[in-house]
């Protein structure tokens, strides 16, 4: 995106589609159809306290660092050193590498739905063994398209984000319009409250993994730079996305409230039933099966580009000498060959636990609730950085600044988002009622277990590194508190602006207090 950066500046609507395309997907519309009108509340609410904040706080971040690699590690390290910054690139691989088996679960319900009889598809679809083995056929087969390179992703990708959500979603929109304009019942008691009633504290359970459906959107700030007058536009092309986002996720979860009961709503499988059913009112049946192909190709598509995406970061961070060298290997062509087998690895051993939960749809729900777990992680080092580094780093050159003087605006949005993930972290450990995920000793041993794990591992590994671990051919770039000249402890940030005359504008302007708790054993 660099090169474009330089010649082709993004319109602000583009900008917007790319932040949709990049978030939105259909897989999880059928968890919040549960809550009939009052979805919309929670879609509202978790845009305003979660989508909107992570955009614009991401967007600062990488307009910041536009010049250093790391992301998300390079983020919250310049913030709180390199432990947690390690943390939290770790914690977006490995929450990736659990998402794979819940997104390839809808993935398998769409392809058994590609069948011709509605009864034999719904029940292949159930079949736990059937499930398990058509996510690990999909998942190793898109492993080794990523070991043979994947130029050639990038525009199945965006085919397949027409193809597989935008088109889809527009489409259950307009069924639902078409089947009330024809006289269908609806399903959905239109009459209910907008709000929730939050005297059930279930219903507020479920609805804490709607802050993954809005996950990603951080991705989105490294287009920053590529936008006619950033300051102005870049927070328009926010708005206008979170927009489109929220009102596919509001009509599009309404358009399976109204053709679904919602004693019948199933999270896997209610996204395809949907779609027979309307297909079935306006005797186009026929259309079902490319439907379910379209969606499956979406599924695909999203799998292929992920598979070796999350893991180019943690490898990059991995050459810098945080990760030995087993796991630093590469293929003929530079693919991190070790670390995807390492990853497929933990894909099979998690999509193992299909055998011992009730219920696709339990399994379903445990690992999205674990996932969201370990992202919100990620999230609240993330919002606190940005804060941090307003005082930490106050003469560093922002592109983009929320707010253009003080730091009245960042505490406002980056705290709204901190607070809104903290929320939805503590909910995120309760069993939905609504929900059979079986025994709670189970459920609570999963995610419990799950982040006490996901979350030691990282320390421990950066507890062992050694200075051998570091690649000599890797050029990461040195944090502002390595780069800076040597200056006694007790400097308040800011104050060493002038300091030295070794150190270039550039590094002199993002002066800053060093984090406690690193050392310099490995520049």
């Amino acid at each position: 995106m660099g090169n474009i950066g330089k010649t082709v500046k993004l319109g602000v609507f583009t900008l917007a589609i790319m932040n949709v395309t990049a978030v939105v997907s259909l897989r999880g519309l059928p968890a919040e159809a549960e809550y009939g009108v009052s979805s919309a509340f929670y879609y509202l609410f978790a845009a305003i306290v979660f989508l909107i904040p992570t955009a614009l706080v991401a967007a600062e971040l990488a307009a910041m660092f536009q010049d250093k690699q790391g992301g998300v590690f390079r983020w919250v390290g310049e913030a709180f050193g390199k432990k947690l910054g390690f943390l939290a690139i770790w914690l977006q691989w490995v929450e990736s590498t659990i998402w794979y088996p819940t997104v390839l679960t809808f993935g398998a319900v769409s392809i058994a739905f590609i069948g011709s009889s509605h009864g034999a598809d719904m029940s292949l679809a159930s079949n736990k063994y059937y499930t398990l083995a058509v996510v690990l056929i999909i998942y190793w087969i898109a492993t080794f398209i990523s070991l043979k390179g994947l130029g050639w992703v990038g525009k199945v990708a965006k085919v397949g984000g027409m193809v597989g959500t935008i088109i889809p979603a527009a489409l259950l929109i307009i069924l639902a319009i078409v089947y009330l304009a024809m006289g269908g019942q609806s399903q959905m008691d239109f009459s209910g409250s907008f709000f929730p009633d939050f005297t059930k504290f279930d219903n507020v359970v479920l609805a804490a993994s709607i802050f993954l459906f809005y996950a990603g959107m951080e991705m989105g700030g490294i287009h920053v730079k590529d936008i006619e007058n950033p300051s102005k536009n870049y927070p328009k092309a926010v708005f206008i996305g979170s927009l489109i986002t929220v009102i596919i996720f509001v009509l599009g979860t309404f358009a399976l409230g109204i053709i679904i009961p919602q004693k019948d709503i199933n999270l896997t499988q209610s996204l395809l039933v949907g779609f027979d059913n309307y297909f079935a009112f306006i005797h186009a049946s026929w259309f079902s099966p490319i439907i379910a192909i379209a969606l499956a190709f979406g599924v695909l598509a999203g799998v292929l580009t992920w598979v070796a995406g999350p893991s180019k970061g943690i490898f990059a961070v991995g050459k810098a000498g945080y990760l030995p060298p087993f796991f630093q290997k590469t293929n003929k062509i530079g693919v991190q060959k070790n670390i995807l087998y390492l990853q497929g690895l933990a894909v099979t051993l998690l999509s193992l636990l299909f055998v011992v939960m009730p219920s696709v749809q339990s399994f379903y729900q445990i690992l999205s609730q674990l996932t969201v777990l370990l992202y919100l992680i990620m999230y609240l080092l993330m919002f606190s950085a940005a804060i941090y580094l307003r005082y930490n780093m106050k003469k560093a050159n922002r592109p983009f600044r929320i707010g253009k003087k003080g730091n009245g605006l960042i505490w406002l949005v980056a705290g709204l988002g901190f607070c809104g993930s903290l929320l939805a972290f503590i909910l995120s450990f309760i069993p939905p009622g609504q929900i059979a995920t079986g025994s709670n000793t189970v459920w609570y041993s999963v995610l419990v277990i799950g982040c006490i794990v996901v979350v030691a591992a990282p320390f421990i590994i950066y507890a062992s590194r050694k200075p051998t671990w570091a690649d000599k051919n890797s050029q990461f770039e040195p944090f502002h508190w390595e780069a800076q000249p040597a200056t006694t402890s007790s400097i308040t940030s800011g104050m060493n602006a002038t300091a030295g005359n070794t150190v270039n504008t550039s590094t002199t302007s993002n002066t800053g207090t060093k984090p406690a708790d690193t050392d310099n054993t490995l520049k």
